[in-house]
This record gives C-alpha cells, structure tokens and sequence, in this order.
C-alpha cells in the first residue's frame, strides 16, 4: 500500500470519527473542566502535563512531519506553517503552563488525553504531509489568489478572537479565587463561547488558504467537537447562573 492510499485511509477515519464525536459529545459532555465528574482522580494526569502531552503531537509533530517533504521550504507552505505554529505554539505549550490549574486535579487518560493524542497526530500528519509531500506544489502566485487572501483574512480573525477571549476568561478570577464567573463583554456579550468561534473560525480558513481535504476535514472535526461543547457550557451556565443573559447563544451570535 503507497502512503498516498495510507494518507488517504486515515483521512477517511478522521472525517468519519468527526461524526462520531459529534454524536458522542452531543449526547455526553467530555468530562474535564467544569464538566468534570467527581473529583476528577480517577485515571489520569495532572491536568496542567496531562495537556501537555495530548497537544504535543500538533507542536513537535507536525514540525518534523513538515521538515520532512520535499517542498518544506517552499515559501507558501512556510507561510502555513506559520499559521499553524502561531495557534499551537500558544495552545499546546503556553496556554497549558500558564493555566490556573487546580493542585491535585486530573486531566481524564482514557475519555480524554489518549483520544485526543491520537487526533492531534493523525491530523498534523495528514496536514503537515499534504503541504509539502502528497499535495500539489502551491506556486508564489498562491498568496495573492482569493482563496489564501480570503482564508487567511477569516484565519486571523479568529485566532484575534480565540486569544482575546482566551485573554478575558484568564483574567476573571483575581489571585486567590476560585470558582466561575460571567465573562462579559465583547462577543461574550452574544455568545457564550467566542473562543470556541474563534477556533473554529481559524480553522475553516486554513482550509480555504490551503485549498486541501486534510484542512477541510480538520475544520469540521474542529466544529463537531466544539459545537456540542459549546452548547454545553452554556447550558452549564444556564443552570449555575439564574440571572445569566437570555439573550446570550452558545456559539452563533443570534442563532445558536
């Protein structure tokens, strides 16, 4: 069998699991954060280390995978390695050592860290492999076609919302506290989750700038995980909260 069959095969099941997850996480809410289960103790890692290693695979990874095609130092696939680096450079390590975390609290390993380590390196191999080994070579003219423009323009727009929203939940508890709070302001004013948006919004630009099934199926694995999630957390604060904004959606402002 030729990687090309192999990649292709596992595209396949990546595209199918996002169904699955959708389904699952729809039914039951993954059980970590605030939807955690008991104490939490129960088979698994420090959260702090247990994210750590479920992210690593899209930082180290997806940098040898990449460095190992042939048109890796292409300019247009530098350009999108770039992009992806600047989201999980900050999500994979800094967002994990720099988080509030609570001592003795775990991150899940079997419902949680395996089934998202596994993820994050099927999808920095189909990604990293596909930009420089198994796609077609993108020409210097590809930055300025309206795909790249276009996806790039919806890439950093939501990578400005992620870490602002990302920026506003840190800073919610002053030193000391514990507990949740209503963020408020901005899109929190409409949604309950803008960095969820924003991912997912990052996400479905990279598929377009990069023009590929692995970036298009990455963006609805994205959505079907986060949506549920979304949805989710808003019923959480429904429920915590009983002067939480009625007006307020989930994920879409207006709509859901």
């Amino acid at each position: 069998m030729s990687e090309t069959e192999i990649h292709r095969y596992i595209l396949l099941g990546v595209f199918l699991a996002a169904g699955i997850t959708f389904a699952a996480t729809g039914l039951k809410t993954a059980p970590y954060g605030r939807h955690r289960e008991g104490d939490g103790s129960k088979l698994g890692l420090p959260e702090r280390l247990g994210w750590l290693v479920m992210e690593s695979p899209s930082v180290f990874g997806f940098w040898w995978i990449f460095h190992q095609g042939q048109r890796s130092t292409d300019l247009v696939p530098m350009v999108f390695l770039a992009m992806w680096m600047a989201h999980y450079v900050h999500r994979g390590l800094w967002y994990p050592l720099r988080k509030r975390v609570v001592p003795g609290r775990t991150m899940p390993l079997m419902l949680v860290i395996i089934p998202g380590l596994i993820f994050n390196s099927a999808n920095a191999y189909l990604n990293a492999r596909w930009l420089t080994e198994l796609g077609p070579a993108y020409p210097i003219a590809w930055l300025w076609s309206f795909r790249f423009l276009y996806g790039s323009l919806l890439f950093i727009t939501g990578f400005v919302i992620n870490r602002w929203a990302d920026w506003k939940l840190s800073t919610l508890r002053k030193p000391g506290e514990s507990g949740y709070k209503i963020p408020r302001g901005g899109l929190f004013d409409e949604i309950t989750s803008p960095n969820y948006l924003g991912e997912i919004m990052q996400w479905t630009g990279f598929a377009i700038a990069t023009w590929s099934l692995p970036g298009l199926v990455f963006a609805v694995f994205t959505a079907a995980n986060l949506i549920p999630r979304a949805v989710s957390h808003h019923l959480w604060y429904q429920r915590k909260f009983p002067d939480y904004p009625k007006r307020r959606r989930a994920i879409i402002p207006y709509l859901l």
